[in-house]
């Protein structure tokens, strides 16, 4: 089974990957995420350092989620495993088609047809939602953020997350962020266990 935890940057998702290796430790969960799971997403990160090209940024970001998906998370869900990544391909499309924007026509379309045939929907994707203003008060100083951690560009993003969850009810759970993180910990971890506890069942329906 395969769960995505997606937000903009400040709302604790990360955070939250953290406290659900623990909340769920008898599951025995592969922790991974997007960038960074394995080479390609170190290269991802010193681009993103180096504030390269959106093209080559994006695109480099597709490749990660390629030798992510080979090397990490397909050979996992292959042993049955349950598989939790912070991040995946809706990061891809919710802030690369902000970024691409002026850039490449209609991006979204574009980035959704390099993912198209090999990517693996999410059986579940938590989606952390909180107000712009405050998700720039966790982030570092103005002058030291990314170049995606902008307000406009996340005001973007967000919007475009939001589209996605209404567009896809059954995958995405809304995640409010404002609430205390042991209290949104608790929430994903105990609907996971519901995901997951039904997976089984359905998994054991299909071997009879």
């Amino acid at each position: 089974m395969l769960i995505t935890l997606e937000g903009i940057d400040g709302s604790g998702k990360s955070t939250l990957h953290a406290s659900l290796k623990d909340l769920l430790s008898d599951l025995n969960p592969l922790m991974t995420r997007e960038p960074g799971a394995t080479w390609v997403g170190d290269q991802v990160r010193r681009a993103i350092k180096e504030q390269i090209d959106p093209i080559t940024e994006a695109t480099l970001f597709v490749a990660d989620h390629a030798a992510h998906l080979a090397k990490v998370v397909r050979p996992a869900l292959a042993e049955g495993r349950l598989v939790i990544s912070d991040r995946y391909s809706d990061s891809r499309y919710a802030y690369q088609s902000v970024t691409l924007q002026g850039i490449v026509p209609e991006p979204e379309t574009w980035l959704r047809a390099m993912h198209d045939g090999w990517t693996i929907i999410p059986d579940k994707t938590f989606l952390c939602v909180l107000p712009i203003d405050e998700a720039l008060t966790r982030l570092k100083p103005d002058s030291q953020r990314e170049h995606f951690e902008k307000r406009e560009t996340l005001e973007n993003v967000q919007n475009n997350y939001l589209s996605y969850a209404k567009a896809e009810p059954g995958r995405f759970v809304i995640v409010d962020a404002m609430l205390s993180p042991e209290i949104v910990a608790k929430f994903v971890a105990d609907a996971i266990r519901v995901e997951w506890e039904t997976g089984k069942k359905k998994r054991k329906g299909r071997k009879k």
